[in-house]
């Protein structure tokens, strides 16, 4: 799935998965974990125009602060990344690489599921990944770069032409995206690999090393030692902090 920088009207194609959505999760089955049972947010799907403003409803909703957030995701909005990204840190979040599957209900009515390490996180997902203040990457998922790219025209990008607008586009996302790796502490090598690759080819899988020195994985686990949490604590609260609204981004796209 490629970062597409482009005009707001290129739409993701049919064959696309859908727009990010976020859930909160309870790991199951009761009986295995008991009350050490761990909780975490879900975040599958494409990042569009409308997830800085989803995330910002469900930080709302719920006391997001320092929870762990797993992606499993293609990618999307190279601008919708970067918000997520900087309100995801401003939450002190971790955050992880993980697929969520759902378990039936137990006795006590709450839906339950459970992690497997076989995930994606594509594209413009590293660098919401990035955001986290702690990130952890398990050796069975996959992690995947790529340039940016406008959207109208990554399909036929090699026999495409393109204006000096179009690219003074692309050389300002670029930008940002460097501004934005900096100030995460991420490594600039993350940005630099992530250029090497057109979007004619495959994209580049980050190795465990790689993961490491350009600092998408900084810790060794996903969630802090085992606390115990009692029935009523895993229904999250509502937070009696508004987080900042995030500012609606327009200029970027998922895409094929």
């Amino acid at each position: 799935m490629l970062a597409l920088s482009g005009d707001r009207s290129v739409a993701k194609d049919e064959n696309a998965a859908a727009s990010m959505r976020f859930e909160w999760r309870v790991e199951g089955p009761a009986e295995k974990c008991g009350r050490n049972c761990r909780i975490w947010v879900s975040a599958v799907g494409v990042i569009t125009d409308d997830t800085p403003r989803d995330f910002d409803k469900f930080a709302q909703e719920h006391d997001l602060q320092g929870a762990t957030l797993v992606l499993n995701s293609e990618g999307g909005s190279v601008l919708s990344a970067l918000a997520l990204g900087r309100a995801i840190r401003r939450l002190d979040m971790t955050t992880a690489v993980g697929r969520t599957i759902s378990l039936p209900a137990d006795d006590d009515g709450i839906p339950r599921a459970r992690l497997s390490p076989k995930a994606n996180c594509e594209s413009m997902c590293v660098f919401m990944l990035l955001g986290g203040a702690h990130r952890y990457v398990p050796t069975e998922a996959r992690v995947m770069v790529h340039q940016i790219w406008l959207g109208a025209k990554a399909k036929r990008a090699l026999e495409s032409t393109y204006s000096a607008q179009e690219l003074r586009t692309v050389q300002r996302d670029v930008g940002s995206l460097a501004r934005y790796t900096v100030e995460m502490g991420g490594d600039m090598e993350l940005l630099e690999t992530a250029l090497r690759v057109p979007p004619w080819e495959p994209m580049h899988l980050m190795g465990a090393d790689e993961l490491r020195r350009v600092k998408l994985t900084n810790v060794d686990q996903m969630f802090e030692p085992a606390v115990p949490v009692t029935t009523s604590s895993i229904q999250p609260p509502a937070s009696n902090i508004e987080a900042p609204p995030l500012m609606p981004v327009s200029h970027v796209q998922a895409g094929d």
